[in-house]
C-alpha cells in the first residue's frame, strides 16, 4: 500500500492515476483490511484530491462486488442514491420503488446508516420510522419481503461487511471518497437497469463511461436533488442516458408536462419522510411530492422499457397511485419486513 500511496499522494503535479491492476490492489488492501487505518485514510484523501479515474472506480466497484453478497434475485431496476442521506429534500425514490413494482418493474434500494459529509436522513432511517427493527433483519428476511412485494431493500453494511468494518475511518475523515461512488454500484440483485444520482455535472462523463464498462443494458445518470437519483419537480433536471455503449445528455422539464410544482420548505426528519411517502402512496399528500413521485416513476418505467414514453408512464403511475395498487405493494412489503424481525415501539 505504501508504494501505491506514493503514486497518488505526490501532490497536484506529481500524482498519477493508478492502472486497473494497481487500483485493484489498493481496493483489496482497504476492503480486506490489510492496510492500516492511517494508510486507508491517507489513500482516500489523496484520491479525493487527485480525483478518481474511470479505471480506479471500476476496480473499486469490482472489489466491492467481490466482498458483497450478490444474487440475481429479481431482474429490474437498481436505484443508486447517496448513502449520506438527505437534509433538505424528499426521498422520492422510496415511494417510487413501490409504484414501479406495482407497474411490474422490480426495484432494488440500498443504503446504510448515515455517513459524512451530509449526515442526512437515509432509507434505513425511514424504515426504522416505520417500526421495522433493521438490526434484527437478515438478508433472508429482505429477500423474502422482495419476493412478496418486488422491492428489495439492502442494508449495505450487512450485505458487504467490509463497508461496515471501515466506517469509523470514513467518519473520522468526514469527507467524500472513492467509496461513496463504488458502494452505490455493487448492484446486489444484478439488475440490468440503474438510475444513478450525482451532484456535480463535471462527473457526468466519468460516471457514464463507468456504467458502460459495468455492462448495464440501460442507465440514467441524474443530477438530482441533493446529488440523488430523484428528478426535480420545480425545475429542469440534467440527465445522461447510457445505452449501447454511448451516452446522451438530456433535460427533463416538469413544466413541459404540466407537473412543475413549487416545493414547500420542510423539516425533514425520518418520521416526516415516512409520513410524506405514505401519503403519496395512498394517492394524496402535497401535490409537489405526489407529482415528483409520478414523474420519477414514469421516467424510470421508460428507462426499463416498460412504457414507450414518459407521458404513457405518467398515465400508468397516476392510476396505480390513485387506485391503491402502489399502496398495496408497500403494505405487503412492510408487513413482510415487520414479521421478519422484531419491531420497535414506533409503529407508523
Amino acid at each position: 500500500m505504501i508504494n501505491l500511496l506514493k503514486e497518488v499522494a505526490r501532490g497536484k503535479r506529481g500524482a498519477r492515476d493508478l492502472n486497473y491492476e494497481e487500483s485493484t490492489q489498493a481496493a483489496e488492501s482497504i476492503l480486506g483490511l490489510t492496510a492500516t487505518p492511517a494508510q486507508i485514510g491517507a489513500f482516500l484523501i489523496a484520491e479525493r484530491i487527485k480525483l478518481e479515474s474511470v479505471e480506479e472506480l471500476e476496480a473499486f466497484v469490482s472489489v466491492c462486488r467481490k466482498y458483497a453478497h450478490r444474487e440475481p434475485i429479481q431482474e429490474g431496476l437498481d436505484c443508486a442514491g447517496p448513502y449520506d442521506g438527505r437534509t433538505a429534500s424528499f426521498i422520492a425514490t422510496f415511494p417510487v420503488a413501490f409504484l414501479l413494482s406495482a407497474a411490474g418493474l422490480p426495484v432494488t434500494l440500498h443504503g446504510m446508516s448515515s455517513l459524512p459529509p451530509k449526515w442526512g436522513v437515509t432509507l434505513l432511517d425511514i424504515i426504522s420510522a416505520a417500526g421495522i427493527d433493521i438490526r434484527n433483519l437478515t438478508r433472508t428476511d429482505a429477500i423474502s419481503a422482495a419476493q412478496r412485494s418486488g422491492v428489495l431493500l439492502v442494508d449495505a453494511e450487512q450485505w458487504c461487511p467490509p463497508l461496515g468494518d471501515i466506517r469509523y475511518i470514513r467518519e473520522e475523515i468526514g469527507m467524500r471518497s472513492i467509496l461513496n461512488t463504488a458502494e452505490k454500484l455493487i448492484d446486489y440483485s444484478c439488475s440490468p437497469y440503474i438510475v444513478f444520482g450525482i451532484y456535480h455535472n463535471t462527473v457526468f462523463d466519468r460516471i457514464s463511461r463507468l456504467l458502460i464498462k459495468l455492462g448495464y443494458q440501460r442507465a440514467l445518470v441524474v443530477q438530482g436533488t441533493e446529488g440523488s437519483e430523484d428528478i426535480f419537480i420545480d425545475r429542469p433536471t440534467r440527465v445522461y442516458t447510457v445505452e449501447n455503449g454511448s451516452s446522451n445528455l438530456g433535460i427533463i422539464d416538469p413544466e413541459s408536462m404540466g407537473l412543475d410544482t413549487p416545493v414547500p420548505e420542510m423539516q425533514w426528519t425520518s418520521r416526516q419522510q415516512l409520513l410524506t411517502a405514505e401519503a403519496v402512496l395512498q394517492g394524496g399528500g402535497h401535490m409537489a411530492f405526489y407529482n415528483q413521485v409520478l414523474l420519477n416513476g414514469a421516467v424510470r418505467l421508460q428507462l426499463a422499457g416498460k412504457v414507450n414514453s414518459v407521458e404513457e408512464g405518467l398515465y400508468i403511475c397516476k392510476d396505480l397511485l390513485d387506485n391503491g395498487e402502489a399502496w398495496n405493494v408497500y403494505h405487503n412489503w412492510k408487513s413482510a419486513m415487520l414479521h421478519s424481525g422484531e419491531t420497535v415501539n414506533n409503529p407508523a
